[in-house]
């Protein structure tokens, strides 16, 4: 349930948005309509550099919801950066994203969120995995691809880390090494410190409006580049050692 307390909240959504104007209403609806009655919470939308209404059109719908934050970047940063802005400035011990376009349905947030909060401590993020993707064929191929050798390398168990849907522990996420790209690493790092993944199959929908604000060979070297820095991290990993304090009693 949204709180008459903004500060008052369990859960926050993060959406990170550059140029989605046509998708800020309908997508805050759906995101209301899934979790109302359910947690307290709020929706952090954060800015990353719109040159269109988006803010326009988040001040409106601010001024009829106290639990809806708007933060901005002056210039876009990028999807893992827009990402940790907005899980910074959380309320919520639990976090969950989505994209902004629209493709990620909030209905399967409640799923994503209990999947967390049920773990006991041991689910490091809930990670929704696509099925019946509306993609064109070469992005499907592309995905599949880029998945396949990242599970190769990583052995991280995950068939789909492109989809946004994504729930964990707000302090969990803040102690990742950050770097561009995090996002699509995330299972293998949560693995790397010790945490369960949980997977939520999602149906994938067509944008409601605008176009896509991420490409494929803009991201293709750096991606390789992100892929082997994640190997060198989980291969450095060494056990947490069992540290005991020793006192002496007269």
């Amino acid at each position: 349930m949204s709180s008459s307390d903004p500060a008052a909240v369990d859960v926050s959504i993060v959406v990170p948005v550059r140029n989605e104007a046509g998708n800020v209403a309908p997508l805050i609806e759906e995101i209301a309509a899934a979790l109302d009655g359910r947690w307290r919470y709020e929706i952090i939308y954060v800015n990353d550099g719109s040159t269109d209404a988006t803010p326009a059109n988040l001040n409106a719908i601010m001024k009829q919801r106290n639990n809806l934050r708007r933060i901005d970047h002056a210039a876009s940063s990028g999807q893992s950066a827009a990402v940790r802005s907005g899980v910074r400035a959380a309320r919520g011990a639990i976090v969950a994203t989505l994209d902004g376009d629209g493709q990620n349905n909030p209905a399967f947030l409640p799923d994503l969120i209990a999947a967390v909060q049920n773990g006991g401590g041991r689910i490091g993020l809930s990670a929704g995995q696509r099925v019946g993707r509306k993609a064109t064929g070469f992005k499907k191929l592309q995905s599949r691809v880029a998945n396949s050798v990242r599970n190769a390398i990583l052995h991280d168990g995950t068939r789909d880390t492109g989809c946004g849907l994504k729930a964990f522990p707000r302090e969990a996420f803040l102690a990742m090494p950050y770097f561009d790209g995090l996002h699509r690493f995330l299972p293998a790092l949560m693995r790397r410190e010790g945490y369960d993944i949980a997977y939520v199959d999602v149906i994938d929908r067509p944008r409601h409006s605008g176009v896509s604000n991420y490409g494929f060979f803009d991201r293709l070297w750096i991606g390789i580049m992100d892929l082997f820095g994640v190997w060198w991290l989980i291969r450095r990993k060494k056990p947490t050692p069992v540290a005991t304090e020793v006192t002496f009693h007269d």
